[in-house]
């Protein structure tokens, strides 16, 4: 799966794990801050988003990593991430 195809899948996990009904990918800006003044999500939201990717991706986070906190900061760098994981 090309980084542009899987970013999209990405925000639509965002969508349907975080219930966010009223917004469609197009409304998620690929590189925007997914916490704070981008998205506005919040360390639950980081939780419940973690436990999706895992599911989806069969992939291990590490909720204490400043590795996985970075990752987090974006669309663009959670494909970036998932990508690296899973070819590990």
């Amino acid at each position: 799966m090309q980084q542009h195809e899987l970013e999209q899948e990405v925000k639509q996990i965002i969508i349907d794990a975080l219930q966010l009904e009223d917004m469609t990918i197009a409304d998620i800006d690929t590189h925007a801050a997914l916490f704070g003044d981008g998205l506005g999500l919040d360390s639950i939201d980081a939780l419940e988003l973690g436990v999706a990717l895992q599911k989806r991706y069969g992939i291990s986070l590490s909720a204490n990593s400043e590795e996985t906190r970075r990752y987090f900061g974006s669309v663009h760098s959670l494909a970036a991430m998932i990508i690296d994981l899973r070819q590990q």
